[in-house]
């Protein structure tokens, strides 16, 4: 003997029925993806300037939420996070997004520069950790200064090869500033983390609102997948940058 599955017939139901059946499936529908969004990846545009040439203005970025271990889902949104296992640290070198500490509502992303127990100092526009240059070498910019946002192209910028960590990557300098060429040697307290941004003289980071505590961190950085900047400004121009799309973070943007 064969049953015959009973088909659901949603002609019966009534309209409030039916309004309740479909918001349920709609909760659990927005549900599961802002879960997914806070455990596991998480897109993020980049509006500034700050970490060029790694990322440009108008990358799109996908965070790995779960590279220092698993949260619970929501438990950062009002709150320290609640890790299920974990959690692990940053490496020196990450690139990290994490709420700004003068304003959790803001997100930043900045390269992880000094870990806790550090000591960072800059001299003449050099970095030092822990009483130990960090090395640069010349790097012909051209390439990056093509794809530079209209507003940027107008400063006198070197660019620089350098290794934070384990992390390849390029440092770009603005040579007329002199007002952010020294900073005063500090040691980076437990639980804490140092973060600057790729184009130096152009980003405000740990050297101007402090350091960033553990717990801020949301995620690091992994890959771009979109880039498109537009322009809301009579310097800014129109650009698409489909060269971009599938750059991972740790492939040092910029060097190729």
């Amino acid at each position: 003997m064969f049953w015959k599955k009973k088909k659901t017939d949603d002609s019966n139901l009534t309209k409030k029925e039916k309004f309740k059946k479909e918001a349920k499936s709609i909760f659990w529908i927005i549900f599961l993806v802002l879960g997914f969004r806070s455990v596991f990846f998480e897109p993020f545009k980049i509006p500034s300037g700050s970490m060029i040439p790694t990322l440009l203005i108008g990358d799109f970025i996908l965070v790995n939420k779960f590279a220092y271990g698993f949260k619970v889902p929501f438990s950062d949104w009002f709150t320290d996070p609640t890790y299920i296992t974990g959690p692990g640290k940053p490496e020196r070198g990450d690139v990290i997004v994490f709420k700004y500490p003068k304003d959790p509502d803001l997100n930043y992303i900045k390269r992880v520069v000094g870990l806790p127990g550090d000591t960072i100092q800059v001299v003449d526009k050099m970095l030092y950790i822990n009483d130990e240059i960090v090395e640069m070498v010349d790097f012909d910019g051209q390439k990056i200064m093509d794809d530079m946002d209209e507003k940027y192209k107008r400063f006198n910028f070197k660019f620089y090869k350098t290794k934070t960590g384990e992390h390849n990557h390029i440092t770009q300098i603005h040579v007329d500033n002199v007002f952010t060429a020294n900073f005063p040697k500090i040691t980076v307290p437990q639980g804490k983390y140092f973060a600057m941004g790729d184009n130096r003289d152009f980003s405000a980071d740990s050297r101007s609102w402090g350091f960033v505590p553990f717990e801020n961190i949301k995620g690091r950085a992994l890959l771009v997948w979109f880039s498109l900047s537009l322009p809301f400004s009579a310097e800014e121009t129109f650009m698409f940058r489909p060269w971009r799309i599938g750059t991972m973070i740790d492939d040092a943007p910029g060097l190729n």
